[in-house]
């Protein structure tokens, strides 16, 4: 992010949809003070409104609550707490919070852990500016943004962890009743589309697909997309 290149990543970054970036409170978590900052400055100039920074885990939950980011973009590796302890706490807390992970690591065990902890998405931090302006916008509203080859292996977890027991909210003895339009987006969820596939797919617009969601979730007493695959494909939507 500190090369030339962040620089003309942001101006176009800017340039496109910066009165709507404006409204996207995002802060940034990580324990190097020169790519912390860097990150921070390149998201300012794309036009996000970036809130605080924070450069270890305790820290970083104190000013999370504090300051109400709707993004938080997490590194792992923190001093104090983990960056997956950091996700759990603040996500458990407030399950509109967004978080993109940053990471160096492309480890497998470590995207299914941040996956697991309630993080949206995973960017590795060789991932140039603008990829990142972009994979801030979409965490925003719910996308799940994966560096490619990740994808994949998330959406295997969440097939996975379909044999695991459901949410205890998701066990209420009848089940809410579901649209069909809103069943109709659950099982492109499912199936591991995006957001902008499934607006697509059914020639509806983006923030449609995302009110469908966040309806669904609401009924289903679900938090996070995690858990929504997991009750889709416990039912057999994906294959549907």
């Amino acid at each position: 992010m500190n090369d030339s290149g962040s620089g003309s990543g942001s101006g176009s970054g800017s340039g496109s949809g910066g009165g709507e970036l404006h409204e996207i409170k995002v802060m940034v978590v990580d324990d190097h003070p020169m790519w912390r900052d860097a990150v921070a400055r390149d998201l300012a100039a794309a036009g996000f409104d970036v809130v605080a920074t924070a450069g270890d885990g305790p820290e970083a939950v104190r000013r999370a609550r504090a300051a109400g980011p709707r993004v938080l973009v997490l590194d792992l590796n923190l001093p104090g707490m983990p960056g997956v302890q950091v996700c759990k706490e603040l996500v458990g807390a407030d399950p509109s919070l967004r978080v993109l992970v940053l990471s160096a690591s492309g480890e497998h065990a470590d995207v299914l852990e941040a996956v697991k902890s309630g993080a949206t998405g995973y960017l590795m931090k060789s991932a140039g500016a603008q990829e990142l302006i972009d994979a801030v916008r979409r965490t925003a509203v719910g996308d799940p943004v994966f560096t490619p080859g990740l994808a994949g292996l998330v959406l295997g977890e969440y097939r996975r962890l379909a044999t695991d027991p459901l949410p205890a909210a998701a066990d209420e003895p009848k089940a809410p009743q579901l649209t069909d339009r809103e069943t109709e987006v659950l099982r492109l969820v499912a199936k591991g589309l995006s957001y902008k596939q499934i607006a697509e797919r059914l020639v509806i617009s983006h923030r449609t697909v995302q009110n469908h969601v966040q309806n669904t979730l609401g009924k289903l007493q679900l938090h996070n997309r995690v858990e929504l695959v997991r009750y889709a494909i416990e039912r057999g939507l994906d294959d549907a």
